[in-house]
């Protein structure tokens, strides 16, 4: 064979290969490649979302006050109410369950979903994770048409995808593309993310809106792009369909996702910390700090352990561990394959309840009635970290409130001498003569308290 035949052949066989990738069902009789079987069967659970939204002079009552809007020369008529559009999936048909993103019906006073043949649904929010931008929604489940979940995790960088939405709202929009890139971070300073990149056209009004594989199975739900204008470059994200499937399962149960307890910190596992640590993969999530008391020590995790696979599915880095452990559900046998010195062993995490400053038993403190406080003990996520006295609760309306104490403020000193227990706190107290000043600790902010 000629190296020309040859090239021929290869060419032939791509174009084949081509051709029944994008033919996800039987050919038209036209035999030309085409999405349209595809596009027909997952469209109809692709629907439009109409969100009436509360408006900024809504939100402030001072905006409702008239004198406040006289002094300030604002409109005696308010701001109306905003309409905005975004895109949802049906994904349970027999309970009417529809995922969309947490930040298409955030702040709706009503919420309406339109369906491919046009029929309108009230739509009621079952509950909504920030952390994801995933939020479900419910409709009456009257001859609905939904679409299957795929398994995100088997994707990989050049797979066909398609993104179906309503871009600017103009209504149902189709465009294709590929799985650009996978385990996307960064897009915000706060949040779980382990987006999927595609250059599928994705517009404002997609988000909420479906990516599907080529067998019509819901991968990602469509939430971010990168674009100079607000409009598509080629750079979209979406929220993988086993993320978002974990959130909706919690969200159904409980309205919420209740996140538990780990207790530790990880930082990605770079050539140089392999090296140093004397492993030899390249994937993973280095332990550099274990909480005293949490339920990661107590199962036996330890600093320089090198976290590399999470109930058997491998870890890729720190955010990728921080993801998984997010979605893991309270009282949850998390099994944890680590590298400690190199040799490989297995750790089971029993996921447990937050920590929250309610379950804390404080005592009272004569010169600041209404407040109850208590020691920095093993088990709290403070402990070892910070020293000082921790603010359990304030009573509203009380003298420690006017005063100026707070739930979650950690004293640390009083008129320049440290504290470390309520009954050094309490004894400090009653030497202290006139003017009493409080040095705590709020959030990352150092703050002092001037009491007379």
């Amino acid at each position: 064979m000629t190296i020309r035949h040859a090239c021929g052949a290869i060419i032939a066989a791509w174009i084949i290969g081509f051709s029944a990738a994008l033919t996800a069902a039987p050919p038209l009789a036209s035999s030309m490649p085409t999405l349209a079987p595809l596009v027909n069967t997952v469209t109809p659970a692709v629907v439009n979302i109409a969100v009436l939204t509360r408006s900024p002079m809504q939100d402030n009552p001072l905006f409702r006050d008239p004198f406040f809007r006289r002094f300030f020369e604002l409109p005696d008529t308010p701001s109306r109410p905003q309409l905005s559009a975004g895109s949802g999936v049906i994904v349970d048909s027999a309970r009417g369950y529809v995922l969309t993103n947490n930040h298409v019906v955030r702040n709706a006073q009503r919420v309406v979903v339109t369906l491919k043949d046009r029929r309108t649904f009230e739509a009621k929010l079952v509950g909504a994770d920030p952390g994801t931008d995933i939020a479900v929604l419910k409709i009456d489940p009257k001859n609905l048409t939904a679409i299957k979940f795929g398994d995100s995790d088997a994707m990989t960088v050049g797979d066909f995808v398609v993104a179906i939405g309503n871009p600017f709202g103009l209504g149902q929009t189709v465009t294709s593309g590929i799985v650009s890139a996978l385990g996307r971070t960064g897009l915000s300073e706060e949040g779980y993310e382990d987006f999927i990149q595609t250059d599928a056209s994705i517009n404002p009004g997609n988000s909420g809106g479906a990516l599907v594989n080529l067998r019509g199975e819901l991968i990602g739900v469509n939430t971010a792009i990168i674009g100079p204008a607000g409009g598509n470059v080629g750079i979209g994200f979406a929220v993988p369909s086993n993320m978002a499937r974990a959130v909706m399962e919690q969200i159904v149960r409980y309205g919420e996702v209740r996140r538990g307890r780990f207790g530790v910190d990880a930082q990605d596992l770079t050539p140089d910390l392999a090296q140093a640590l004397g492993v030899a993969n390249v994937d993973g999530a280095v332990v550099t700090q274990v909480e005293p008391g949490s339920p990661a020590e107590k199962a036996g995790l330890r600093t320089k352990d090198v976290i590399i696979a999470l109930n058997g599915k491998p870890v890729r880095g720190a955010a990728d561990a921080r993801n998984r452990i997010g979605l893991a559900a309270i009282g949850e046998d998390l099994q944890v394959k680590v590298l400690r010195n190199g040799k490989p062993a297995i750790v089971k995490v029993k996921i447990a309840a937050p920590f929250t400053l309610s379950s804390i038993e404080g005592r009272e403190v004569q010169q600041f009635p209404g407040a109850a406080f208590a020691n920095i003990e093993r088990g709290m996520p403070m402990f070892g970290r910070v020293s000082g006295v921790l603010v359990v609760r304030v009573e509203q309306d009380s003298a420690a409130f006017f005063a100026g104490l707070r739930p979650g403020d950690i004293i640390q000193g009083v008129n320049r001498r440290k504290v470390g227990s309520v009954q050094e706190f309490q004894n400090v107290l009653r030497s202290a003569d006139g003017v009493v000043a409080l040095t705590l600790l709020r959030g990352d902010a150092r703050v002092t308290l001037i009491l007379r």
